[in-house]
């Protein structure tokens, strides 16, 4: 009897191959595109969930559409919202990814009775083979590698995923969706929050808390000089230099966000560098903390190759992370993720720099 697995499919060529090579392996594939953001978002529109339908009815699959709108808005967009008015910068899709598709879609796959859940993710899954534990891989695409997303998934998790595409490059996926004649082979992508479509972050806090937004406030100096004003902190992250509206000297960039007082403070470049860092949240692949300090690499924001650093974990089981050269703009509510070579350790939600 064929293996029954359910697909996420999003309309995209990433996940219509991977539902086409299941297929194609003898997996009695059933396709669920979740519909999540709406509000004029560039994935998890009708146009996508047309595209998905079409290419598993093409591929002889069941397709279904399982509505998560009101879950979305409260358990992602809410709190992208209150991230933002808190004076952090936070990663809606890495908890879209933890919570939506690898939590409610395994809860999902039960109730058709598969075994597991794939996706089109550029990310590898394989057995540790002095623990048996799972480990969570980087692509063989380094480019489009996915895994800075997917740090927070847990060994029950990983036991019952699949990444078809891990091991393949951008250009083989392409190949393989026009070799099974899949109307998406040529389908552009989108490299942007899903419901933040046009980039504007800030529109999208004032329209989801329309009655919480700080308002005016001053922009700083490290002493506290009032250089000038801003209309809201959300509209700011550290490392920001366009948007300050400020007549300066010389260029100046966000350092810091000040929610408590409503201000934004601003430095020099060199004020961005950091060399100790605390991780909080603190998510392990293995499923617990290492009883040691470790060495890792660390990447701080997605597409950032990761600088080598020491951890060590605290007693509140946040961690401390010493970086062995000066790294650029650590951002409150990005994450950190830590790798050793290849293999995903784990990772948490950047609390601030220390030093």
């Amino acid at each position: 009897m064929s293996e029954r697995t359910v697909v996420a499919m999003s309309g995209g060529v990433d996940s219509s191959v991977a539902a086409a090579l299941l297929v194609e392996q003898g997996h009695e594939a059933i396709g669920i595109t979740m519909s999540l953001a709406g509000d004029g978002s560039r994935c998890c529109s009708i146009a996508d969930a047309d595209d998905a339908r079409r290419v598993a009815s093409g591929l002889g699959m069941r397709h279904f559409i399982a509505n998560y709108g009101d879950s979305f808005r409260r358990v992602v967009q809410e709190v992208f919202a209150d991230e933002y008015l808190a004076g952090r910068t936070p990663i809606p899709c890495v908890t879209c990814n933890t919570k939506f598709k690898f939590e409610y879609l395994i809860e999902r796959a039960r109730v058709f009775g598969a075994s597991c859940v794939a996706s089109g993710h550029y990310a590898r899954i394989d057995d540790d083979p002095e623990t048996g534990l799972k480990r969570l891989r980087t692509a063989a695409d380094v480019s489009k590698d996915q895994t800075y997303f997917l740090f927070e998934l847990k060994q029950e998790q990983l036991s019952a995923v699949l990444f078809p595409l891990g091991s393949m490059v951008k250009s083989e996926v392409r190949a393989h969706a026009r070799r099974f004649g899949l109307e998406t082979a040529d389908k552009a992508e989108s490299q942007e929050i899903c419901f933040v479509p046009d980039g504007d972050y800030a529109a999208v806090v004032e329209r989801i808390r329309p009655d919480a937004l700080p308002g005016e406030g001053d922009v700083v100096d490290a002493n506290g000089t009032v250089l000038g004003r801003h209309a809201g902190i959300h509209h700011f992250t550290v490392g920001q230099r366009r948007g300050l509206g400020l007549s300066t000297s010389k260029p100046v960039y966000v350092s810091s966000i000040d929610a408590e007082n409503n201000r934004v403070v601003v430095g020099e470049s060199r004020d961005l560098d950091a060399t100790v860092a605390c991780v909080q949240r603190v998510s392990w692949v293995a499923g617990g903390s290492p009883d040691r300090s470790i060495r890792a690499r660390v990447k701080i924001r997605h597409g950032d190759p990761g600088v080598a650093a020491a951890l060590y974990v605290c007693e509140d089981d946040s961690v401390r992370v010493e970086f062995d050269e000066p790294v650029r703009a650590v951002t409150p509510g990005q994450a950190a993720v830590f790798y050793d070579g290849d293999i995903v350790l784990g990772g948490g939600w950047i609390a601030g720099r220390i030093a």
